[in-house]
């Protein structure tokens, strides 16, 4: 039955296989058996991969039920004292997890013992079923409308360069001289933006001779005194405070950057996947609180 839905979740035989742990030929032999012993065909292959029959999208529905339902009653069995148990996938934007979501992991395993966590990190979105994803933190707008998705935090944007470069270029003081500055562009974002101040708005679009796609080669030519950037705070957080960077134009704001708990859609998130994501909100808050003091 678990091997069915991890079929029909991901959409291929492979795929199940290496969420699993065997070999692709165990998984086609598993299936033919259960339709076998039911008598009923469960999977038809399409162009967009193997999908279920009627009847096995009736089976997947009940079957997924009550494969969480057993998992559940075996941690309520095992005691709340007994902590979270299995293997915690997490995938989350590489430079994101590497200075907000890596340091609490140690606080969060010493509470379950019995809890391992994979962290995949990628700058891009990935699909959380195909991948085997219980939870996905993103941030920024969700292009995913159909996922299940909770807010759990929300940050800062702001102008930020080294002092070095501010020494060289000179700080700009109203949102209209950032057009006179080298900029790091940072290509999955834009590079128009809307400032506001006391009900007032100003766009101004910043220029650059250097753009990168992921996050850490934003971060590198920023500290490597190459130009200004606008980002948010999250990602240059230790540098705002050890004033390696600093933020200019204070004065005006930008849009906040949202931070979402995304999980798979078509199956109830696991307690695992809940509880995490409650732990990193509440890591999350208590950060601003500490960064809101400093």
């Amino acid at each position: 039955m678990t091997t069915f839905v991890r079929v029909v979740e991901t959409g291929s035989f492979t795929a199940a296989a290496r969420q699993l742990n065997v070999g692709q030929p165990a998984v086609s032999k598993t299936i033919a058996q259960l339709e076998n012993r039911l008598q009923v065909s469960l999977l038809v292959r399409s162009t967009h991969g193997l999908m279920p029959t009627e009847a096995g999208q009736r089976f997947f529905e009940r079957a997924s039920v009550a494969i969480r339902e057993a998992h559940e009653a075996e941690l309520a069995a095992r005691g709340a004292g007994a902590g979270l148990v299995g293997c915690l996938r997490v995938s989350a934007a590489t430079t994101f997890a590497r200075l907000h979501i890596v340091p609490i992991l140690p606080r969060f395993l010493d509470q379950h013992p019995g809890l391992e966590i994979d962290v995949v990190l990628d700058d891009r979105v990935i699909d959380l079923v195909t991948e085997g994803i219980d939870l996905s933190l993103r941030m920024g707008a969700l292009a995913d409308s159909s996922a299940i998705a909770r807010k759990i935090a929300s940050g800062s944007r702001a102008v930020v360069a080294t002092p070095a470069y501010f020494e060289r270029a000179g700080c700009p003081r109203t949102p209209a001289e950032l057009a006179e500055h080298e900029a790091v562009i940072y290509s999955q974002l834009p590079t128009a933006w809307s400032f506001t101040r006391e009900g007032a708005e100003v766009s101004v679009a910043v220029h650059g001779r250097l753009r990168v796609s992921a996050a850490e080669g934003l971060r590198a030519a920023v500290l490597a005194d190459m130009g200004l950037t606008i980002a948010s705070e999250w990602m240059f957080t230790p540098e705002i405070a050890s004033g390696a960077v600093q933020r200019v134009l204070a004065d005006w704001e930008l849009p906040p950057l949202d931070l979402w708990a995304l999980f798979p859609t078509g199956r109830m998130a696991s307690a695992k996947a809940r509880e995490f994501a409650n732990f990193v909100e509440a890591s999350m808050a208590g950060e601003s609180i500490c960064s809101a003091a400093t």
